[in-house]
């Protein structure tokens, strides 16, 4: 085993691999190496998730296995979301934590390492400071997380919004926006790197600049990229507000060939009593006119959102809403969740007296009614050419995305013809499923 080596286990969100990336990045330039097999590593590194019980627990089990395995040099390490919240538990629940870092102070990774290797330490070191996790301290790690040709550029950290069921605020703390200029020059490196697409993330990116007196920041942050970096291919916007999204933001993604008509816009449901006990904005009529206004501005605008079934007090005809709801509107993505209880939160006091089978009930209902609404949309591409971003081959299928899919959680392009990795190409879509898409390479056309 080498001295310096680390193996990192990211969990959670795309916003907790930024993190991680972040972190390697800065053992990478403190002289480690990461390594795939933890039995290789001298340090070992759990990113944790504490968003939902789920996520709680499958960061404890990847901890305890880890820490079953663990040699004798080995060090492990609990970070993370997780820990920032229940670190004291997290090393009473994993006797064999050397280290516990939160989410706040995640860019001090390499002093925790050498602290832990300078000397023993009978009991679990807690690195758990509230200071905020952004601004100059970020100037020795880039901010973004590269896949292939995508990468997920972080623009603030934390959340000051008051939903009931979230616990992101009790973790992150609130909002603190990137400096404007940090932001730009890593879109550079970005594309200097060959990166393609550029996905703009925060808890919520319509509250960038707010807490430095920017008006609009989400906006003007997405004019200064395309002026600045005019030849990054695609940027992506994720986790818009409801009751933020302005004109200026429309009108700005609407006159930019770079900013893909896409937007992730999490509503939660549709009921406003639902909406109320959830602390969320309940003006149903300012989402019906704001859906509308960003169709009828931006050119073939697809809509993602996501929905909680089975919160507390949710009725039959509540939950009846949110279906009408979606179907009237046809988003192009939907995802769901059933809700799961936060202690802590604001909505502790309602209990989780929706029970399991109910929730689970209303979820399948919602999904189903999503996936025929999903088939018709993607049916009526049938014909029509998209730009297609390529991210890998299985023998002689490429298989990539359109500006209608974000990573990970939306659907692919299944290409048939020659097609690079990395590449952004045309293809005419032949075929829809209910996620995906199936078409031809514009050069394997050509050759027919």
């Amino acid at each position: 085993m080498s001295k310096n080596t680390f193996h990192l286990v990211s969990l959670g969100c795309s916003k907790n691999t930024v993190d991680s990336d972040s972190m390697a990045q800065l053992l990478i330039r403190d002289g480690y190496h990461a390594v795939d097999t933890p039995s290789h590593a001298n340090v070992l590194i759990v990113n944790t998730c504490g968003f939902i019980g789920p996520a709680k627990q499958e960061s404890l089990d990847v901890l305890r296995e880890l820490a079953d395995g663990k040699k004798k040099n080995q060090i492990l390490i609990a970070a993370g979301c997780l820990t920032q919240r229940y670190g004291a538990e997290v090393a009473k629940q994993v006797p064999g934590v050397d280290g516990v870092l939160g989410t706040r102070r995640w860019m001090d990774i390499v002093q925790v390492v050498r602290e832990l290797r300078k000397t023993s330490h009978p009991e679990p070191l807690y690195h758990l400071p509230e200071a905020k996790t952004v601004g100059t301290d970020e100037r020795n790690a880039l901010r973004a997380s590269v896949a292939g040709a995508s990468a997920y550029l972080k623009i603030a950290d934390g959340c000051r919004r008051p939903c009931a069921f979230c616990a992101i605020p009790l973790i992150k703390g609130t909002t603190v926006s990137r400096p404007l200029e940090m932001i730009l020059d890593e879109a550079r490196q970005l594309r200097d790197a060959g990166v393609r697409e550029l996905i703009l993330i925060s808890q919520d990116t319509t509250d960038y600049g707010h807490d430095v007196g920017m008006k609009d920041g989400l906006a003007a942050l997405l004019e200064r990229l395309t002026t600045e970096v005019p030849d990054m291919d695609w940027i992506r916007v994720m986790y818009a507000f409801p009751g933020y999204v302005t004109d200026r933001l429309i009108d700005v993604m609407a006159s930019s060939g770079q900013i893909l008509p896409y937007l992730d816009m999490p509503l939660q449901h549709a009921h406003p009593k639902t909406l109320y006990r959830m602390r969320r904005p309940s003006n149903m009529d300012w989402v019906y006119r704001t859906l509308d206004k960003m169709r009828s501005t931006i050119q073939n605008l697809a809509i993602r959102t996501t929905f909680i079934v089975g919160y507390p007090g949710e009725t039959d005809e509540e939950y009846q809403a949110l279906v009408d709801f979606v179907e009237a509107i046809r988003f192009d993505r939907v995802g769901a969740f059933q809700f799961s209880f936060e202690p802590g939160t604001a909505s502790e006091p309602l209990g989780d007296p929706v029970p399991t089978e109910v929730k689970q009930a209303r979820y399948e209902r919602l999904m189903e009614l999503q996936q025929g609404i999903s088939l018709q949309i993607n049916q009526s591409y049938v014909g029509r050419t998209l730009d297609v971003l390529i991210e890998g081959r299985d023998k002689n299928i490429a298989i990539g995305r359109s500006y209608r899919d974000a990573p990970e959680i939306d659907g692919l392009v299944l290409v048939e013809g020659d097609a690079k990795i990395d590449e952004i190409v045309p293809v005419k879509i032949t075929g829809a499923m209910a996620y995906d898409l199936t078409g031809i390479s514009a050069q394997e056309l050509i050759r027919l």
